[in-house]
Order: C-alpha cells, then sequence, then structure tokens
C-alpha cells in the first residue's frame, strides 16, 4: 500500500486529466472471479463544440485479476473531467482505456448515461474483456 500517493493523504482536486493519477492496490482475492462496481452519478465534462457542461452517471463493473482500482484516485480521476472538452463516446471509451491500462482486468463495461441536451439523451456502453463473466456475475 505505500504506493499509494493519495489514500490517506490531504489532496487537491486536479484541473484536467493530463494531472490524473489512477492508482491500483493488490486483490485481495484473485484466486476468486467477483464483479465490483461502481456508479458515479455527478460526472460532468463539457461539450467540444459548445463548451456548456454535460453531465452523466458513470457505471464501471469489472471482474479484477491482480489489480483493485483505488476509489480516492478513481474520484479525483473522474473529477479531472469537468472542464475538459470530450464528446461522450471519447470519454466513456477512455475511461475503459485507462482502467484497462491499469488494472489489466478480467473483464470492464463502463456506462456514460449522459442527461438530455437538446432533446436527445445519450448512454454509451463500452467494455473489454470476458463479457459472458461480466454478465453471468451480473445474474
Amino acid at each position: 500500500m505505500e504506493d499509494l500517493t493519495l489514500l490517506g493523504r490531504a489532496s487537491r482536486v486536479p484541473e484536467a486529466p493530463s494531472r490524473l493519477i489512477l492508482e491500483a492496490f493488490p486483490n485481495p482475492n484473485p484466486e476468486r472471479d467477483y464483479l465490483i462496481s461502481f456508479s458515479c452519478p455527478e460526472f460532468t465534462c463539457v461539450c467540444p463544440i459548445t463548451g456548456q457542461p454535460d453531465f452523466a452517471e458513470i457505471r464501471i463493473a469489472y471482474v479484477p485479476d491482480a489489480r483493485c482500482v483505488e476509489l480516492k484516485s478513481l474520484k479525483f480521476y473522474l473529477y479531472g473531467f469537468r472542464n475538459e472538452g470530450a464528446f461522450h463516446e471519447a470519454v466513456t471509451n477512455r475511461f475503459v482505456d485507462d482502467l484497462v491500462a491499469l488494472l489489466a482486468p478480467r473483464a470492464i463495461e463502463v456506462v456514460g448515461d449522459f442527461s438530455v441536451r437538446g432533446g436527445i439523451k445519450t448512454v454509451v456502453s463500452a467494455a473489454h474483456g470476458d463479457r459472458a463473466l461480466l454478465a453471468r456475475l451480473r445474474a
């Protein structure tokens, strides 16, 4: 746990994704398939065209292998997008890419459930790994 730079320490919320640090800790039960799910209902970013705010609930579900994401770093990572221009599709897929790079999970799915804007509600789902395993553990 000494490798974690945010856990148990005072920290400032990041101002941009380029300053983000996602951290992980060893999976306490790597021999078992189990599902970890997060709901982040206060995600914000901005439209890269208009600069208007976009609001979403980000839902993350993954089956860990050797590592699990540390939640304070995940919270700050998500906060870091609040002033970042990002298309819904791009930001949802970036979450998958960044978490796969950090964790190498057995399976992961991220859903970006964006609030109505201009009369259109957008839901973007992106996954990596064994989707059948995700489905089995959700059942």
